[in-house]
């Protein structure tokens, strides 16, 4: 039970706390940057007895005359278009960036943590391709936090669930669909829509953007995998120079006719993965972006839409998933929000990036040589022979066939079939499809995927 002096002194730090809200200064006023406004405005205002009142004292715009889709309100928020006029304020306590880009924001991360302000960043490009520099600068000014949840997967709380679930466990593998893009287009592909039509489509309803490259070609999920392996297996993985990556633009609706035949959908999947050695999961790490055949009863195949979905195997827990939406203004904003109420109330992680599980190091060997059944899709101008020319091929770069797909051929100029194999490297699949290109009868490079392969 308290004492009478215990409970003055209660009393009065709530009374100090409301009369010093945490204030925070927002880079960005786009879609997650309202959305993140609103919730904090709207609903977060009022402290707690552990927390502080929230207010949004100043966000930072490129254009001040810009209409917005939400209601600024000007008795407690000042919008300025100079980002040193919320990095110079020594009034405000966190930083929210939700600009994107990695030039500028980068900027705004590194001196917000030298300022001793705390940071909340939706940014999975900056994350990934600057995470030794925002690791080194959070060591130097240990002080502050730094919160990235809305960084993966949108309103799903991945990022904390590694953060926290796994200490004592050790992971053998996480892969997921992180990219709400592509997974409602593959989805419209698999309803008979052609990617060119698909991709129009998804542009005019704001998910894709103008240019759809960082999506369709598996960009952003390969940021994202490269935060998730890092806090999987405490291994930084450089995105571009480790991580290969292939993204649905050869994807085609004939590819969901043979998936279908194989009782398979496609979906884009970023995979970080223990390779096994000796019987164990102990080998070097794999860590790779792309499209692959999924059983349809697995769990990732119930992502549907723009939804997200990620699987974690682990030594404990086996396999748990988690699934929900991927993008949008409030799933994301949640996120966001969520890093700022742990921040204020002190219960967020010092270290972000350091992993907590037992049995992983920051000097696993990367291996992306990994193994797995393939699909191969190949094109070609009807000839005698075809089938035993691929044998051939197979048998010289020492792959297995499993199985031999073929629909009617109806213009023998332009038809396809499938080679499903058994379980080989990924670079003899690779060596085997650039055989298959320099044949008289082929129409360009196969298509290959791997087939992922339930226990």
């Amino acid at each position: 039970m308290q004492s009478a002096a215990q409970r003055a002194f209660h009393s009065s730090s709530i009374i100090l706390n409301k009369m010093n809200p945490f204030k925070i200064g927002m880079i960005g006023g786009g879609t997650v940057g309202g959305g993140v406004y609103e919730l904090i405005m709207d609903r977060l205002k009022s402290s707690t007895d552990t927390t502080r009142p929230m207010i949004i004292s100043k966000i930072c715009v490129r254009d001040l005359h810009k209409p917005r889709d939400f209601h600024i309100d000007p008795s407690h928020t000042q919008l300025v278009s100079d980002i040193n006029e919320v990095l110079d304020d020594d009034s405000i306590d966190l930083i929210v960036e939700v600009m994107g880009g990695t030039g500028l924001a980068k900027t705004v991360v590194l001196k917000a943590l030298e300022n001793k302000q705390h940071v909340v960043t939706a940014n999975k490009a900056l994350i990934a391709e600057h995470l030794s520099e925002i690791q080194s600068s959070l060591q130097q000014n240990s002080s502050v936090k730094f919160g990235m949840e809305a960084a993966v997967c949108g309103g799903i709380p991945v990022i904390h669930v590694l953060q926290s679930v796994y200490t004592g466990d050790v992971i053998h593998e996480i892969m997921g669909i992180c990219n709400g893009t592509t997974n409602y287009m593959l989805g419209k592909m698999e309803e008979g829509a052609d990617y060119d039509e698909v991709l129009k489509e998804a542009q005019n309803l704001g998910y894709a953007e103008a240019d759809p490259t960082a999506d369709v070609e598996g960009h952003d999920v390969r940021a994202k995998i490269a935060i998730l392996a890092k806090l999987a297996f405490g291994t930084s993985v450089t995105p571009v120079e480790d991580i290969p990556c292939q993204g649905i633009s050869s994807v085609s609706s004939v590819d969901f006719e043979y998936a279908k035949l194989l009782n398979c959908t496609i979906k884009l999947v970023g995979t970080a993965s223990r390779l096994s050695q000796y019987g164990e999961h102990d080998g070097p790490l794999t860590v790779y972006v792309t499209p692959k055949l999924v059983p349809m009863t697995h769990l990732l195949a119930s992502a549907r839409g723009s939804g997200n979905a990620v699987a974690v195997t682990s030594a404990n827990l086996g396999t748990n998933s988690y699934t929900g939406p991927g993008a949008g203004r409030f799933p994301t904003a949640n996120s966001v929000v969520s890093d700022i109420c742990r921040i204020n109330a002190n219960t967020c992680t010092s270290s972000p990036f350091s992993s907590q599980i037992s049995g992983s190091s920051s000097s696993i060997d990367i291996d992306n040589d990994y193994t797995s059944r393939f699909y191969v899709r190949i094109s070609f101008r009807d000839s005698i022979g075809i089938i035993r020319i691929i044998g051939e091929l197979c048998e010289k770069n020492g792959i297995s066939i499993h199985s031999v797909l073929q629909n009617p051929i109806v213009d023998r100029m332009a038809a396809d079939f499938v080679v499903t194999t058994e379980s080989c490297k990924f670079s003899q699949v690779r060596s085997l499809t650039s055989d298959i290109e320099l044949q008289e009868f082929s129409r360009g490079k196969p298509l290959c995927m791997p087939i992922l392969m339930e226990d």
